[in-house]
């Protein structure tokens, strides 16, 4: 071989050699190696270990109301409902055009061991808020993983997913009421197994610290003071083989909170405290049918949930001057449900219908007249319908209405009232793909 033939000879095998990392991470790829944070795990490398994907989803919502929208009688404990306070009750949306929520997403597989992910919320003027900050375990045996830091749990369905995942502009009322506008979003661990079945099969147990929602804490005054964690969550997700176009996923979830605690302080100093415990249970159901449409044609997508929640209480009414004025001892319990159906009636169009029950069950958190128990409430209803077209995948463009139909504490439901909501949604740079 002569001079010439040996050099290239030697920049050919140095390029192959060069290349086989980038061909080997692109074979790998397109295996389908993507994991449950959307991280391409073959491709850990220095320059992603340091360079994680960073993602950005802006969302506003133009949002009008035929009258101010009362909360539902019973549920004045969530997210301020019940007294009165239209705009709170819209998920904080204002008459008009609303900025309502900037996420910012970065994530990366840290090393052959644990995954990183952070996602940070801009609400409107309101200030940063984290929304989730964990790690999550890559090589585990036995079909194990461990999640810990800030997380939405993974109880339910909806619970799990950020706002721009949601199917309608605004999160169904039973899980915003029971859980807290963002869902059950704690501190804690997250152990979950995947048990080898020939159909997907995951549980899991959640040890979470317990700071709101359906594990309100306060610790302070009057109300007993507990260490954490206090809140522990368990979960069963099955999804059954069901062939090539139809998929679907049934689920069961519970949880137990040492410590459910309220105070509300009226302006002459006199305050209303409740102590307790709580514990909740539900169901949850998703079926998707596949046409084999363009663009999500012909496909439907059917989803429900119902939970039942119950806080056994201590009632203590304080004056100014620590002066025990009133007290019982009570349970509270309450429950709701809802449905949703969405269809794909054109390439990058859906359309989708929601009915909500709220308070089946409906012995609330709020005293009687003479605080001698607490005090049961009607059901109340909401119906929703909504129009989407996509015009690729970074970007949506929502119409919704709604028709309220809620019980208030004079046992009058005259106060209905409609609310419409003109949503966009747009994604900025890279975002993995949706969980189930």
């Amino acid at each position: 071989m002569n001079r010439k033939n040996l050099l290239a000879a030697a920049v050919a095998a140095a390029m192959g050699t060069a290349w086989l990392p980038v061909m080997a991470q692109e074979a790998a790829s397109a295996a389908g190696t993507l994991g449950t944070t959307g991280i391409d795990r073959a491709r850990l490398t220095s320059g992603t270990q340091f360079n994680p994907q960073i993602s950005v989803i802006l969302d506003g919502v133009y949002y009008g109301a035929s009258r101010e929208v009362e909360g539902p009688a019973g549920f004045g404990d969530g997210h301020d409902h019940g007294h009165g306070h239209g705009h709170d009750h819209a998920h904080g949306l204002e008459e008009g055009f609303n900025l309502r929520e900037t996420e910012i997403t970065m994530s990366a597989s840290i090393d052959n061991y644990l995954d990183g992910v952070v996602t940070l919320a801009l609400e409107g003027s309101s200030g940063i808020e984290v929304e989730e900050a964990y790690l999550l375990t890559r090589a585990l045996p036995a079909g194990l993983q461990i999640k810990a830091g800030r997380f939405l749990s993974d109880i339910g369905y909806i619970n799990r997913q950020h706002p721009h995942d949601w199917l309608f502009v605004d999160r169904p009322l039973v899980s915003e009421l029971l859980f807290g506008d963002h869902g059950l979003q704690d501190n804690g661990l997250q152990v979950s197994w995947l048990a080898p079945l020939p159909f997907f099969t995951r549980v899991g147990v959640e040890v979470l610290q317990g700071e709101e929602g359906i594990a309100n804490y306060i610790g302070e005054g009057p109300l007993k003071e507990k260490s954490g964690p206090r809140l522990v969550t368990g979960f069963a997700k099955v999804s059954p083989n069901l062939g090539f176009n139809h998929a679907a996923q049934f689920g069961l979830s519970g949880g137990y909170a040492d410590a459910f605690q309220q105070q509300e302080v009226h302006s002459s100093g006199r305050s209303e405290n409740i102590d307790g415990r709580s514990w909740f249970a539900g169901v949850d159901a998703i079926y998707k049918y596949d046409a084999g449409g363009t663009y999500g044609h012909r496909n439907w997508v059917l989803q429900g949930e119902y939970y039942f929640r119950e806080v056994d209480a201590d009632y203590r009414n304080i004056d100014q001057a620590d002066v025990l004025l009133d007290q019982f001892a009570s349970r509270s319990r309450q429950d709701g449900l809802y449905v949703q159906a969405v269809y794909g009636f054109a390439p990058r169009w859906n359309a989708g219908l929601r009915a909500e029950a709220l308070g089946l069950t409906n012995k609330s958190l709020e005293t009687n007249s003479n605080r001698s128990n607490f005090e049961s409430f009607d059901a109340s209803y909401r119906y929703a319908a909504q129009v989407s077209f996509a015009p690729t995948e970074f970007s949506r463009l929502r119409l919704q209405v709604n028709l309220n139909d809620y019980a208030h504490d004079d046992g009058d439901h005259a106060h209905d009232a409609w609310e419409v909501m003109l949503q966009y949604s747009v994604s900025l740079g890279s975002h993995g793909a949706h969980q189930f």
